[in-house]
């Protein structure tokens, strides 16, 4: 078994335990000072940092959302001067409700370590070739994965997504033994080698770590079969560190959490009550050794469960199992979180007025496809096809440049959805064992 760093990753649960408390401690210690957003919170209730004794007594603190982000925008909710910033981040290439995420130096070292260890768990050394076939830009995902490679020492080919066929060329030529993407690139990479007539097993690869998207148990068998190689699962946050959060070891049984950064909670999304190991609920973050951009409390939208018991791979820092749904409405299409009311403001922007609309996907030959669906009305025009027709163009071309990708746009009768489920979600995703 291979770990990055075995003393930390496989340490008693008590030490695990005392380590997060220390942190947190520190933590809020520096948000009460720095932060005016936490400043007002902690005085609200009456609390201070020292109050803190026990991991317990901090749960009493309000939660936090990314709407408490957003109004912060760019630097308020920064714990340390902007000059101490060495790298800046968003959240999504839209800037409806933005949020920016910074970097200390010493934060971009602890992602480095992160990722590290999330790579040489499935088994990367410097021996090892990583091709990269995420988009490198104003999010972070990728950077991190660049920099837990090159902290173990392995080579980078920071290739970022798109042109499959290229994509195979050097995946070819340069010798890639390891594949950074999401599952749909994966697949849209079998694709790609089938029509130029490149067997697999030709190949040097030997894993994958995938993410950014959900992907069923289904499609990893379906990657492992074709290309020949492991495929584990990766989890990241853009306002914590991106990847780097939790990650699959060999045994495939949930995403291991890096405990001695993050302290995680599940509750339930409705009444907000904690819920006891091993019951579905919405994962909460605490981060406690974040210096430029520390979270509290942040809700993350996605629901799964945890599990505190050791793993046959060693590691005792917890798990959680593989993430499939979320408890609001936001949809994660192509590794983009798509929200109704962002494509609500598009269409009122365009139209004049919010139409009835729902947003569905499914999955198409491998590749997730966004659909929205929009009621007719005597205001589109439908007297006149001609203009039917450039309105729907229109839409479709300023959805899709606003996603950065294609969108398909229907207009369709009254009555052929129902208006009060604003989203749906075709895709199935096959429920993996329990961790």
């Amino acid at each position: 078994m291979t770990y990055w760093n075995q003393t930390i990753e496989c340490m008693d649960r008590e030490a695990i335990a005392q380590g997060q408390l220390e942190g947190l401690q520190a933590t809020l210690n520096r948000v009460y000072k720095n932060v005016r957003h936490y400043r007002k919170l902690f005085r609200e209730i009456d609390f201070m940092p020292e109050d803190v004794r026990s991991l317990d007594e901090f749960r009493q603190l309000p939660f936090l959302t990314r709407r408490d982000l957003s109004r912060n925008y760019p630097y308020d909710m920064f714990a340390v001067p902007l000059r101490e910033v060495v790298r800046l981040h968003t959240t999504a290439f839209n800037f409806e409700e933005p949020v920016a995420v910074g970097f200390t130096a010493n934060d971009m070292k602890n992602w480095a370590e992160l990722t590290a260890r999330n790579l040489a768990a499935v088994g990367v050394t410097k021996d090892d070739v990583l091709q990269i076939a995420l988009t490198f830009g104003i999010m972070s995902g990728p950077f991190g994965i660049q920099a837990g490679a090159e902290r173990i020492g392995a080579s980078v080919i920071p290739m970022s997504a798109g042109k499959l066929r290229e994509q195979v060329k050097i995946m070819r030529d340069f010798k890639t033994t390891v594949l950074i993407s999401t599952p749909t690139v994966a697949l849209g990479l079998i694709r790609a080698m089938e029509k130029l007539d490149i067997d697999p097993h030709g190949l040097t690869l030997k894993c994958g770590v995938f993410g950014a998207e959900p992907w069923a148990e289904s499609t990893r068998r379906e990657i492992e079969d074709r290309l020949h190689i492991t495929a584990t699962d990766t989890y990241g946050l853009t306002e914590v560190f991106g990847p780097g959060v939790a990650w699959e070891c060999p045994a495939k049984n949930g995403l291991h959490i890096a405990e001695d950064h993050f302290i995680a909670e599940i509750i339930d999304p409705v009444s907000l009550e904690p819920l006891p190991p091993g019951t579905e609920g919405e994962l909460v973050v605490t981060t406690i050794a974040k210096e430029a951009f520390p979270l509290i409390r942040f809700r993350t939208g996605d629901l799964t469960r945890i599990d505190y018991t050791p793993c046959e791979c060693g590691r005792t820092h917890c798990r959680i199992s593989r993430i499939f749904k979320r408890c609001d409405d936001v949809l994660v299409v192509r590794g983009t979180s798509v929200a109704p009311e962002q494509i609500g403001r598009i269409l009122n922007q365009i139209s004049g007025f919010t139409p009835n609309f729902q947003l569905m996907v499914e999955r198409i030959e491998d590749r997730d496809q966004l659909f929205v669906l929009i009621e007719v009305t005597d205001r589109y025009f439908f007297d006149q096809m001609r203009k039917q027709r450039r309105f729907v163009e229109h839409l479709h071309q300023q959805l899709s440049e606003f996603m950065g990708w294609e969108i398909n746009v229907r207009l369709v009768e009254p009555g052929t959805f129902d208006s009060n489920r604003p989203v749906v979600d075709k895709r199935r995703f096959d429920v993996d064992p329990e961790p």
